[in-house]
């Protein structure tokens, strides 16, 4: 390793020479800026690079015709230069940018990195940055390094022997910290929404971007969680922090954070340097979908540009215009695919930062790459809810997106989707469908399940729910021996008015999809004062409180739209609904073929305050 005379600069950098530079907090600024002060001697050189943070003074203009730059992923500036034709984009996912170096495909002649003095063995850390820096030193023909003395030492694959480094250059700098993103009620939302979506003990990745790390900060309440991820940031330590992440429960490298850069601010790197339970490797090696696939329940958390009603997810472009990079979306979108129990995410605003464009969208703009195809996508998430869509059909997926659209868009949709035949002419969106986050998470002795109002899209799961009852059931509930739902019956009962009435649905997650297994609605009587209420809950789901629960939700719901009382019929033999309600303050008002019982709104809701205390109580018992 010997001291850099910057005059040395035009002998080191050939003529056509690729130059590899170091990204993240790593860009070797001091040593870039030495190199581009005898610029005027360098003849036909490719950059080659990642996202940086940081300025990116090689794109400056004045080098054209001496620098070109050819980079992965695309920051703001970047990409002016990109669409200037100073520089070049390319598309690669960020498991296979090291073999591009490696095969030869993309030889790089200099490999421009930072790392951190020298130890007493005689050797330097790759510090926060591993990712692509790694393969590009093996690649590389020659490695200059800029040393920097803030730089953290890290653990795990980021020892780099001193002798490795042909020339060097001492500067010492605080890294670069990223800005905070900005987050309002949209990002709130939406990261309640995908929280219910990862359990306790979950492995987890972050993508890059404000809409991914909403997701992570709605997490802190949650527990076991391990991290095998590309990018380990802020949003990701405080999770660490708080005791959210204590990696307890990896089936794969447990105890262990396992990451391929660091990237946010100054205590982030201060928790980097020297900690033992971080550990980063290269990319190839941590974005690997088949070693992603070993972390049992894996959570891959993604954003977006754009998706289609199909489910093709656009990343790094919108229309002919590029944005960002590949990075690692579809590497851990398959990986968390694959894993027992995994759950890829991808999470985005329903429409654009100024609120005019949709998202989602009927149809992609010319010129728009998929960076994950249809079938590899299972749960999308926007602030009016989560679609789950593996394993549906197009038109199932169609609805499911369709609802979680912004609502001025969602007409619009809707006709695009009925143009190309995606939905049958029946299928409408009615109004009040999907206003704010209203899915919950319950536990009940029999296990956990998620509640929600019924939305159009559920009629599947009606029916198969009601094709699920034994023939008393059906007698009992639906008050005459049916023996069909059709799929246009099924939509009739799940695509009501919620801004009117309500029907809420108690789901239980099985085998990936959702399976309801309890129903609850109101049915709002002329006059508004009063609503008709009904259940049916499953055969498997009884005696565990779940009526009663419904109940009281069906009442706060009433309360707060002016409704003063519910009144039901029940069937001779229908002792359990006759039970409940009698529980709650109901009194008969009549006998006929059926008995007639009303409530008043206040009395179940303060028989609510007292069941859900019993419930409360119950859950601390076991």
């Amino acid at each position: 390793m010997i001291p850099l005379d910057e005059r040395e600069w035009p002998r080191l950098v050939r003529p056509g020479s690729r130059v590899f530079i170091g990204g993240g907090a790593s860009v070797p600024q001091a040593l870039v800026g030495s190199m581009l002060m005898h610029a005027e001697g360098l003849k036909d050189i490719e950059i080659v690079h990642i996202h940086g943070l940081g300025d990116v003074p090689w794109i400056d203009p004045r080098y054209e015709g001496i620098l070109r730059t050819n980079s992965f992923f695309l920051t703001p500036a970047v990409r002016k230069a990109v669409e200037r034709g100073q520089a070049d984009y390319t598309p690669c996912a960020m498991s296979e940018v090291a073999g591009l170096f490696s095969s030869g495909r993309m030889p790089l002649d200099l490999a421009l990195i930072q790392v951190s003095p020298p130890d007493a063995e005689g050797n330097c850390s790759l510090g926060v940055s591993v990712d692509i820096v790694r393969s590009a030193v093996k690649a590389a023909r020659m490695v200059i390094a800029q040393v920097n003395p803030l730089m953290p030492r890290t653990c795990g694959d980021t020892v780099l022997p001193a002798r490795k480094i042909a020339y060097y250059l001492t500067h010492r700098v605080a890294l670069p910290e990223c800005v905070k993103p900005d987050f309002d009620d949209r990002h709130e939302r939406i990261g309640r929404y995908a929280a219910q979506l990862i359990d306790d003990g979950a492995t987890i990745q972050v993508g890059l971007g404000n809409t991914p790390e909403a997701v992570v900060r709605a997490l802190r309440k949650h527990r076991n969680l391990g991290i095998h991820t590309g990018m380990f940031n802020d949003a990701l330590m405080e999770l660490v922090r708080c005791g959210a992440v204590d990696n307890s429960r990896k089936n794969y490298k447990p105890g262990k954070i396992i990451a391929s850069h660091v990237m946010g601010s100054r205590k982030l790197y201060r928790f980097a340097n020297g900690n033992v339970d971080l550990e980063l490797h290269p990319s190839d090696w941590v974005n690997d979908p088949y070693r992603i696939a070993k972390n049992d329940r894996m959570v891959a958390i993604n954003g977006a540009r754009e998706i289609d009603l199909t489910g093709q997810v656009v990343r790094d472009s919108r229309g002919h215009r590029f944005y960002g990079g590949l990075g690692a979306l579809q590497d851990f979108v398959r990986g968390a695919g694959r894993s027992k129990g995994g759950k890829p995410i991808v999470a985005l605003t329903a429409t654009s930062d100024d609120g005019t464009e949709s998202r989602i969208v009927a149809g992609l703009k010319p010129g728009s790459g998929v960076s994950t195809s249809r079938g590899d996508v299972h749960h999308v998430v926007t602030e009016y809810g989560i679609a789950s869509i593996y394993g549906l059909s197009i038109r199932e997926r169609v609805a499911k997106l369709v609802e979680i659209a912004h609502p001025d868009h969602r007409e619009k949709l809707l006709e695009g989707a009925r143009m190309r035949g995606w939905l049958p002419q029946f299928f409408t969106m009615p109004g009040g469908t999907r206003s704010g986050v209203e899915s919950v998470q319950v536990d009940f002795p029999i296990g956990r399940f998620r509640l929600r109002p019924l939305y159009p899209s559920d009629m599947h799961a009606l029916q198969d729910f009601f094709y699920s009852h034994d023939e008393e059931t059906v007698r009992l509930r639906y008050g005459y021996q049916r023996d069909r739902m059709s799929g246009e019956s099924a939509y009739k009962l799940s695509a009501i008015d919620q801004a009117k009435d309500r029907a809420l649905g108690l789901f239980v997650e099985h085998s990936g999809r959702e399976e309801l297994r309890a129903i609850a609605r109101f049915y709002l009587d002329e006059g508004g004062e009063s609503a008709e209420v009904a259940f049916v809950v499953h055969e498997s789901a009884r005696r565990a409180g779940i009526a009663g629960y419904l109940l009281g939700e069906l009442a706060r719901t009433a309360s707060k739209r002016g409704i003063k009382r519910f009144w039901a019929s029940v069937l001779p033999g229908n002792h359990g609904m006759a039970a409940l309600l009698e529980q709650a303050g109901g009194v008969k008002t009549g006998v006929d073929e059926e008995i007639q019982y009303e409530i008043a709104i206040p009395r179940i809701l303060r028989w609510r305050k007292g069941y859900l205390l019993r419930k409360k109580i119950q859950e601390m018992a076991r």
